[in-house]
Formats: structure tokens, sequence, C-alpha cells
């Protein structure tokens, strides 16, 4: 999953994943660690499933909780408004980024 992961951001191209409650499909911006060590996902939900019922917005994603992931057929022109390339969510460092 994580080179799938480093490949999207690299080439600007979304993602489909399953993470809970279901399916969505994502921009992703930036890979990274949590000070805990976590890898994180910061991405830009387009449409599909929220449990936050944001369907259109920016999510931070836990990459050990996305259950599936491939390409989402198109490409994205670059980042988001409000995007932060040093997101502070990632103090365990970026591994990729736009």
């Amino acid at each position: 999953m994580l080179d799938e992961i480093v490949e999207a951001i690299r080439n600007r191209r979304r993602l489909n994943i399953w993470y809970d409650p279901g399916n969505r499909l994502i921009e992703p911006h930036a890979l990274g660690r949590s000070s805990g060590g976590n890898l994180l996902l910061r991405a830009f939900q387009v449409s599909g499933a929220s449990a936050s019922g944001e369907h259109h917005h920016w999510k931070l994603f836990r990459v050990d909780r996305i259950r599936s992931g491939e390409d989402g057929g198109d490409g994205f022109d670059g980042p988001r408004p409000l995007y932060n390339p040093d997101d502070s969510a990632m103090r365990g460092g970026i591994i990729a980024r736009l």
C-alpha cells in the first residue's frame, strides 16, 4: 500500500480506498509519520463514505487502517486550497508530499 500511495502523490493520481465506514475517493497530498510513529496520509476526500459526515473535505488517514487501495482513474491538478506541506500532524517526518 505504501508504494501505491507514494506513486499516487508523485503522479497526482486519485486513489479509491476502503477506510471505515466505506469506500472513499481521495486526492493524496502527503504521507508521513506521527510523533508516535503511526503512518499518516493527508488527503482531500472527493467523495464517498465519511464517519464525520464531511464527504468533500480534508482528511487525515492512518495508513494501517486503510483496508484496500487502487488507482482512482483520474489525475488532479495539484494542491487543494488550505494544503499545508509542513503538516503538523506529521511530526515524525514526511515521506512524500506534493
